[in-house]
């Protein structure tokens, strides 16, 4: 069925029309009269709807209900800042397999380092990607994208979940799953490194903030894979597949 995320406001009556670039969507669609359509506040609130004029996109509401599509647990990804677009490519991704939240941070070993100049386009750009990937992949929920100005700002955030977890390639005692066995959780923190990794002394740092610091196996996995592999990981635990 076709999505639309639309404000909470102009779900608010019966009737909503359709504008800006969900109207310029909907005529590329050609939408029919008494079609189908559904539409998101973004927040985890969806209507189904019928269209009842297709010339001016005005809709009709049929029934109110929670997103079914959402994830019990709530994931917020926390990413070092990497180069190029591939935080980009984790946005979108981690926004299909189901994140709550992307969280770009700088640290030690990071080569990009926006600016405050940049960052408010690039901010923009990345939310705009969030909402594409969330409309494409039939979420009731917008991924927020957030970007802190310190590691530590990171690592006290972060440590806020039930589990907080940050993964290092030279931990071999403690693993994903070990850490996902150890109590109940319902809020799930995971924290990667940029290329190169962490420094040793960041390590310590996450575990003095109360994280617990995990492997991801025995291979070296790129900055870009290694959150969406954990994520992976942790929506499979939660029954999400």
């Amino acid at each position: 069925m076709i999505r639309f995320f639309v404000t909470p406001e102009e779900l608010s009556g019966e009737a909503i029309q359709l504008t800006g670039e969900n109207a310029r969507h909907a005529k590329v669609l050609r939408l029919k009269q008494g079609e189908e359509v559904l539409l998101c506040d973004g927040m985890g609130e969806e209507c189904l709807c019928k269209v009842e004029n297709p010339e001016d996109l005005t809709l009709r509401l049929v029934e109110r209900r929670p997103s079914s599509s959402e994830a019990a647990v709530r994931v917020s990804v926390y990413m070092a800042f990497p180069k190029a677009d591939k935080l980009e490519h984790v946005i979108q991704k981690a926004t299909e397999l189901g994140a709550a939240e992307i969280v770009a941070f700088p640290a030690e070993r990071c080569v990009s380092r926006p600016d405050e100049k940049s960052l408010k386009k690039k901010l923009e750009r990345w939310q705009k990607i969030a909402a594409s990937a969330a409309e494409q992949s039939g979420r009731g929920v917008i991924p927020q994208v957030l970007v802190l100005d310190s590691y530590q700002s990171a690592l006290q955030r972060a440590a806020l979940a039930d589990k907080a977890l940050l993964f290092y390639e030279h931990e071999d005692t403690v693993t994903l799953h070990n850490a996902l066995d150890s109590g109940a959780w319902k809020t799930v923190s995971l924290l990667t490194g940029p290329e190169g990794g962490l420094e040793e002394r960041e390590v310590q740092k996450a575990l003095d903030a109360g994280l617990t610091v995990c492997t991801l196996g025995k291979r070296i996995l790129r900055c870009e894979t290694a959150p969406l592999c954990a994520l992976s990981a942790v929506m499979y635990a939660a029954g999400e597949y």
